[in-house]
């Protein structure tokens, strides 16, 4: 069914900041792609000839704008929101978080997947970079809710023979879906992953043609471990192993050198910012406008529930563009414009999508989009559109979602999804991992 949006405030993303953001217009969908953005009535018009049986929604009071992209979460580990907090990030692992994981059936990971990529729907978030275990399982969450995604195969030395037929079975079912979901290799980090089952790693995703990611200098400890055992920063280690390319996500990015920045910067990496999760854990702030300036592609993201406690990338934006101002001393810092930019276009990008087909709106882009309803005290008045986004926007304000062109969000409500049983799932599941072995 073709769709047209009416009267929006429309926010292309396609401009520069230095030009007009907004106008007010129509916007058009055919199949799963935007094949109409006008101010003309004219146009609108002649689309709604054309398309007799559209559905038209109105858009008085309210803004049309990209879907946020999320590029760097681990979905599943809902069931560990508020598991385990207050803790270093050592014993956070060991203690409690490997642990709980060890306990998880993939019915139950896929279960985690569903909450968090419900959450992320009714927050805005039409795709997302997920890293974490059993994604074959998880493939078919992401079909069946309607999500754009990501879906990196998480292995460590001690599970990468469990995991590698898993990325081959990922493959083929993602192979067999939609196209909205792509797979990719995920090696945990340099410290928990060695040399050789890194670079089989790289040989697996060349195999397949799949894109790589992986958590990188996210803490002090990991500097200290990696340097301790090969005498370098984790980005020498993996730029040494061929491990770095424009088809790698580094998570994190938080203790960088210079050179570091240069290398990562020279090889292409995308680098996902995960502000709220680097405070809570202590690991610091990432030098972000010091990677943008050095031409680093910089996205954000929100890592896992269990490290931040929610999916709300709304948050994500505010709190990375004050930590820039507050780490710089520099009030101009990640303006408003460049951070939401990090959750649409440069998302997009990450994700391996060409410029202008994802993250923006233009015809023919690909029909994933968001309707922001504006009429809340916390967005009034509007002097400056993206700048009540960034630092007054919530989860809470999306109204409707499409993803591939199809509604997956209308009134904040996701059609056929019973949220109380949902709830009373995850609980039980919850129940019988903490009080398992």
């Amino acid at each position: 069914m073709a769709l047209l949006f009416s009267n929006a405030t429309i926010l292309p993303m396609t401009s520069s900041a230095d030009s007009p953001r907004t106008f007010t217009g129509w916007a058009g969908v055919e199949g799963n792609r935007l094949t109409l953005l006008t101010t003309s009535a004219d146009a609108a018009s002649a689309f709604r000839a054309a398309h007799p049986s559209l559905r038209e929604i109105d858009c008085r009071g309210k803004l049309l704008m990209p879907g946020l992209i999320n590029t760097h979460c681990h979905a599943a580990m809902t069931l560990q929101r508020s598991y385990a907090d207050d803790i270093s990030l050592m014993s956070w692992l060991n203690d409690y978080i490997w642990p709980f994981e060890s306990r998880q059936t993939p019915d139950e990971v896929a279960l985690g997947m569903t909450l968090g990529i419900v959450e992320m729907l009714l927050g805005g978030v039409t795709s997302f970079v997920d890293m974490y275990y059993d994604q074959d399982r998880c493939v078919e969450v992401a079909e069946r809710l309607g999500i754009r995604a990501v879906l990196g195969c998480n292995y460590f030395d001690s599970n990468i023979e469990e995991v590698f037929p898993q990325v081959e079975r990922a493959v083929a079912r993602a192979a067999a879906g939609s196209g909205r979901v792509r797979i990719a290799v995920a090696p945990h980090s340099p410290y928990t992953v060695s040399p050789e089952n890194l670079v089989r790693g790289r040989e697996l995703a060349e195999r397949l043609g799949l894109g790589m990611m992986t958590h990188i200098a996210e803490t002090r400890d990991e500097i200290r471990i990696v340097r301790e055992r090969y005498g370098c920063t984790p980005v020498e280690h993996l730029d040494a192993l061929g491990m770095l390319g424009p088809h790698v996500i580094g998570a994190h990015c938080v203790h960088v050198t210079d050179s570091d920045i240069a290398t990562l910067a020279a090889r292409g990496v995308v680098v996902s910012h995960n502000p709220q999760s680097n405070m809570k854990i202590s690991s610091g702030v990432a030098p972000v406008e010091a990677m943008r300036h050095a031409g680093v592609l910089v996205t954000v993201a929100t890592d896992g529930t269990c490290s931040n406690n929610d999916l709300d990338l709304w948050e994500e934006l505010r709190t990375a563009s004050f930590l820039q101002k507050s780490a710089t001393g520099d009030p101009t810092a990640l303006p408003a414009w460049e951070a939401l930019r990090m959750a649409t276009a440069n998302g997009a990008r990450a994700m391996g999508y060409a410029d202008g087909e994802l993250g923006v709106l233009r015809e023919g882009a690909l029909a994933d989009l968001i309707v922001v309803d504006l009429q809340k005290p916390h967005l009034q008045p509007v002097h400056d559109v993206v700048s009540n986004l960034v630092y007054c926007g919530k989860a809470a304000d999306v109204d409707t979602v499409v993803v591939d062109g199809r509604i997956v969000v209308e009134g904040r409500r996701i059609a056929g999804l019973d949220l109380q049983d949902l709830y009373a799932r995850v609980a039980e599941a919850v129940r019988r991992i903490t009080t398992a072995g």
